[in-house]
């Protein structure tokens, strides 16, 4: 099976990958481990895509997608993967799709895990770090056993900026708009697989699971 991973920052995406790996056996291929691979491996694509992100720069797409041809290419992947992170464009997908044509392989489906907003929110405001120790909490799903001081060291509780609601609220509305055209592009091609993400962890897995079973039939 070849997958493809999607869904909003909080919905739970890194979750559901390790259900995955865990129970089909396939190598999970993320776009930052891809670039560290090819750069640790010193490729031709890996020094070239080491020498934009050491400027703090975008990775271009054809060093991008170089590097996904690179790794979709290597053994582990002959009976399948699951990648995570790209395609984030169209113009991405279409490549992706000319890599499997290539490869005399398609995509299988596209997973994409659905939260409410306004859940995204809760869950992606919640999260409090000790000033002290770095201890991490979560308001909702790991609370500190008195409001605002840690259970370790007794530190301060505080919100990191990334986790304001005027910063979460942006960077959903910029992901949402980054993911429509995707969207779109699969469900024309009808490979999108919307999985509700508002359900408990082990939920959500079993609908993934009925989706991959049915693939197999």
């Amino acid at each position: 099976m070849n997958l493809i991973l999607m869904g909003l920052p909080g919905a739970g995406k890194g979750t559901q990958a390790e259900k995955i790996i865990e129970a089909y056996g396939l190598p999970h291929i993320s776009t930052g481990d891809m670039f560290r691979q090819a750069i640790k491996d010193g490729t031709a694509l890996g020094k070239k895509a080491k020498s934009f992100m050491d400027k703090g720069a975008l990775v271009p797409d054809e060093v991008t997608i170089g590097i996904v041809r690179e790794r979709l290419s290597k053994e582990d992947c002959k009976n399948g993967f699951m990648l995570d992170g790209f395609p984030r464009t169209v113009f991405q997908a279409e490549a992706l799709d000319k890599i499997m044509s290539d490869q005399g392989s398609t995509i299988d489906a596209v997973l994409n895990i659905t939260v409410d907003p306004e859940q995204l929110m809760a869950r992606l405001t919640g999260r409090r770090i000790c000033s002290n120790c770095g201890a991490t909490y979560h308001l909702i799903y790991n609370p500190p056993k008195q409001e605002g001081v840690c259970d370790k060291c007794g530190g301060e509780l505080k919100q990191r900026v990334d986790d304001s609601a005027a910063t979460v609220r942006e960077r959903l509305k910029v992901n949402m708009e980054q993911q429509q055209p995707l969207i779109t592009y699969y469900t024309e091609k009808q490979l999108l697989k919307q999985v509700d993400g508002d359900q408990a962890i082990d939920q959500v897995f079993s609908e993934i699971s009925a989706i991959l079973g049915a693939l197999s039939v």
